[in-house]
């Protein structure tokens, strides 16, 4: 193990592009959970985190610290602790038009408890002056209309909704991107993974729950991903790039593409992630290589879980520029 972390490293450090199959690694710094990205002009990249309510933005090429956080819990009309904030559970984004769109997991939290701030879908906008700002009010009810609709009927979401999301089948939604119309926003669901593969639900209208409207969902897509689950999602030239995992703490992860017509199934990429937790994509469409990001809150820093350090300079996590096998 320690061979490939020097390996890594060495990568990271080399000004070229990634080669096929081979990430090239970059380190950054202030977080540990890496969950959802939205690509920014300049080469710079807004992440969310899964385990606090802070975006960050980034030079996505040079990594290091943060050139700007925004801590969005009022903003979101979150209801504060006693302590704190509670946590929205962070797992999707993606840019649509001038927008940012971030998704929450929908999903119950570890004591099998429905905390109203995991159950989000919101918008951010970056002003004139660089900032980041709350774009309308939180769509709340995304759940709801998941389970009120007849074409997802016969996916047993209802059962999973009632389930912790680590649990077997517990309802876990972790990908998100903007569809090739520029329009539609397609959610991945990790969890549950129905016979016929993975759950695909395109949102028609996700600029207008902002303002208030119900959603309005298109006929939902199954990808056959070997059993695995949706762990991000992203368009990019042309098609969609996939990260698949277990539906809870399993095999590696795999990369696959897929041309987003509903008869084409996904195909596999070869590229090597292990030591990765990948969670979330960059996908920048002027660049050769895609980022992936990876939540590393389990990783050791000094011999403790990232996630469990106090000092928010030690905390860090991996992207990894990756070329595709056959890339446009």
């Amino acid at each position: 193990m320690p061979s490939l972390w020097l390996a890594l490293g060495i990568l990271a450090s080399l000004p070229v592009g990634a080669e096929p199959g081979r990430p090239r690694v970059v380190e950054f710094h202030g977080a540990c959970d890496a969950s959802g990205a939205v690509v920014r002009g300049g080469g710079l990249v807004v992440v969310g985190d899964d385990e606090d309510n802070v975006l960050r933005l980034y030079d996505a090429n040079r990594g290091g610290a943060p050139l700007a956080s925004w801590e969005l819990s009022a903003a979101l009309e979150l209801e504060r602790g006693k302590r704190r904030y509670p946590e929205t559970d962070l797992e999707a984004a993606t840019g649509l038009g001038d927008l940012g769109l971030w998704l929450t997991s929908h999903g119950l939290d570890s004591k099998a408890r429905r905390q109203g701030a995991r159950f989000l879908l919101f918008a951010t906008r970056t002003r004139a002056d660089g900032q980041i700002v709350v774009e309308g009010r939180p769509y709340r009810t995304l759940l709801d209309d998941l389970l009120a609709a007849p074409a997802l009927a016969r996916f047993g979401l209802a059962e999973a909704a009632a389930r912790p999301p680590k649990a077997p089948g517990g309802l876990n939604l972790e990908g998100m991107t903007a569809a090739l119309d520029g329009r539609t926003v397609l959610v991945g669901l990790r969890s549950p993974v129905p016979p016929g593969g993975a759950l695909v639900i395109p949102i028609e209208n996700v600029p207008a729950l902002v303002r208030g409207e119900r959603a309005r969902l298109g006929a939902p897509v199954q990808l056959d991903l070997g059993g695995r689950g949706i762990r991000s999602l992203s368009s990019w030239r042309g098609r969609y790039v996939i990260v698949a995992g277990a539906t809870g703490e399993g095999d590696p992860s795999r990369l696959f593409t897929w041309s987003g017509a509903p008869h084409d199934g996904p195909v596999a990429d070869p590229v090597d992630l292990a030591g990765l937790n990948p969670e979330a994509f960059a996908t920048f469409e002027n660049r050769d290589e895609i980022l992936l990001l990876s939540d590393d809150g389990t990783r050791p820093i000094d011999g403790v879980p990232c996630k469990k350090l106090k000092d928010p300079a030690r905390k860090r996590f991996r992207g990894a520029w990756v070329r595709l096998s056959g890339a446009p």
